[in-house]
């Protein structure tokens, strides 16, 4: 473990080490499935699961990755319905890695719970998180948080609305359609440096969600793992046009992030024949198209490292220059010995090759991939950055703009605390 687990760590000091380039962000992302190893029949359980999953981000970061990211669920066969607490843990082993969700459920989530806990995490993890917001893909989550997945759209618009802002004022007045009113609300901690953590918006579908993304000038991660390149293309490119129509710069300016899945051996006849089994038993993948139909509809590749770099490193040519490539390496039953020997593979042998190549050529205006230290910097320069320190008051914010201390407060405000304190 390290010696300093909470210490806040630059990010873009690890890129620099290992490249000179931190323009670009890659990682592993997990969907936290429990499947049965079809080679061996057996099934591991919840705890083995959740164990293998520390050791996989703890492996991540060893072989030099940027990003592990999560995903939340709340059925089975699914084990991670509290991503939060397993980063928090994460956090606490790791000292470089970026830590993320793929996704965090805006929908059935409470907006002001998830700023807290996400507050929360940046400060145990000095920084290091970042957050994708999605719909999610199982329908009975809806009523099972007490939501009615009819209006799920205008959910997750209205509940990242309220976000954004809790991540931003510290005291929110808000009325909305979906939960009860706030007046007066504080949501504490509150972010790290006074920069709230970064959020890309994820869809495999909705352009609704891709314009969300433009409009606040968020980042847009197309989980491009099940359908043609074509489909995504369309989304980003609106994504990429609707971010400059709102004054957030120039579409190549755009923050995008990409979603693919990998299965590497020195050898592309050993790595089809070993990954086989696993494709066609896989609830996600099995008993639908073969394995050579889907990975030429997909990303889904299959081969040798140097058949995953050729195809990942045109990407570019379809969704133009991006900031983060997330590879899903963890799924359909594979064995955690497997897995750790695809991170050795993925860090060792591609992502080096990759860097260069997307490092290549790259327009001298495509913005860096994000990270807390560098976005401190944009607000703050070299002066210091914000730290919040509340004032004495008993914790209703009713009257006065801020409980801070940085921020004034007209005398009488805040239950008598004035200005001089």
């Amino acid at each position: 473990m390290p010696r300093h687990p909470g210490r806040r760590t630059d990010v873009n000091t690890h890129a620099n080490d290992k490249t000179g380039w931190p323009g670009m962000q890659f990682g592993i992302f997990t969907v936290s499935d429990i499947t049965e190893d079809p080679t061996t029949g057996r099934t591991p359980s919840e705890a083995e699961k959740i164990r293998d999953a520390v050791t996989i981000a703890r492996h991540a970061e060893e072989v030099g990755l940027d990003v592990y990211a999560v995903g939340e669920h709340h059925n089975p066969p699914f084990w991670s319905s509290s991503p939060t607490t397993t980063l928090a843990y994460i956090a606490a082993q790791t000292e470089r890695i970026i830590l993320s969700t793929a996704t965090t459920l805006i929908t059935t989530n409470d907006p002001v719970k998830i700023a807290e806990d996400y507050a929360m995490l940046q400060h145990l993890s000095g920084g290091r998180v970042d957050l994708i917001m999605g719909r999610g893909n199982t329908g009975p989550v809806y009523p099972w948080f007490g939501k009615d997945i009819r209006q799920g759209l205008p959910l997750a618009i209205e509940s990242y609305a309220l976000l954004h802002k809790l991540w931003r004022e510290d005291v929110v007045d808000w009325e909305g359609k979906f939960r009860t009113p706030l007046q007066g609300f504080t949501s504490t901690p509150r972010p790290l440096d006074g920069v709230a953590p970064f959020v890309w918006h994820g869809s495999i579908r909705t352009p609704e969600i891709a314009e969300q993304a433009a409009y606040y000038g968020d980042g847009f991660f197309a989980n491009n793992i099940f359908w043609p390149k074509e489909h995504y293309q369309r989304l980003i490119d609106l994504y990429r046009q609707r971010f400059a129509h709102y004054g957030h710069g120039t579409p190549e300016q755009a923050i995008v992030g990409l979603g693919g899945q990998v299965f590497m051996s020195a050898n592309s006849q050993d790595a089809v024949r070993q990954f086989r089994p696993y494709f066609d038993n896989a609830p996600v993948y099995g008993h639908g198209p073969s394995l050579e139909d889907f990975s030429e509809m997909t990303p889904l590749t299959v081969g040798s490292p140097q058949q995953v770099i050729d195809r990942y490193a045109a990407m570019r040519e379809t969704f133009g220059d991006y900031q983060r490539q997330l590879f899903l390496i963890d799924h359909a039953g594979l064995p955690l010995k497997t897995v750790l020997e695809q991170l050795d593979i993925l860090g060792g042998e591609v992502v080096p090759v990759l860097r260069k190549e997307l490092a290549h050529g790259r327009g001298a205006d495509v913005p860096d991939a994000p990270t807390h230290a560098a976005r401190v910097r944009a607000v703050y320069g070299d002066g210091p950055a914000r730290e919040a320190r509340p004032r004495a008051n008993r914790g209703d914010n009713l009257s006065g703009p801020s409980p801070y201390q940085d921020v004034a407060a007209p005398a009488g405000a805040a239950f008598g605390v004035g200005a001089s304190r």
